[in-house]
């Protein structure tokens, strides 16, 4: 999906969304969602002392690059299929973490439509985790 143009693969990953969790609609392209992120560090703290769930959304062959230690590994794509490993109870803080933070702001977006209050994103994503060197393990055999 990285060769393609932003614009399509935008859409690729609204649609593959959509698929994944069954009829829910999307914010339009370019939409402002209520400000649900959190920052980088923040995250880590929360995730860290088991304060929220780190959710991983990745692709299996993104995990195997490395993991934040922690992480719930749950590729977009099974969400629709998993969504009861989700916490959906606002006392258990859900962080959702991808590559960028593009898809898990559109995981967000969609599991707040389905009534998740506990759900935010994480900026920056792994790439970033990874660009200021934070700790990486290597995720569990599948």
């Amino acid at each position: 999906m990285n060769a393609l143009h932003p614009l399509i693969r935008r859409s690729a990953m609204r649609w593959a969304l959509t698929m994944a969790l069954g009829a829910v609609t999307a914010l339009p392209a370019g939409a402002a969602p209520s400000a649900e992120r959190l920052g980088l560090e923040a995250a880590r703290a929360e995730a860290e002392s088991g304060r929220a769930l780190l959710v991983d959304i990745r692709e299996p062959y993104e995990h195997a690059t490395g993991v934040a230690r922690g992480a719930k590994l749950l590729p977009m794509r099974e969400i629709g299929a998993r969504l009861a490993e989700i916490p959906k109870d606002a006392a258990q803080p859900v962080l959702l973490i991808c590559n960028t933070q593009n898809r898990s702001r559109a995981v967000w977006q969609a599991l707040r439509e389905r009534g998740y209050t506990n759900v935010r994103y994480v900026e920056g994503g792994m790439s970033e985790w990874a660009r200021r060197g934070l700790p990486l393990v290597m995720p569990a055999a599948r």
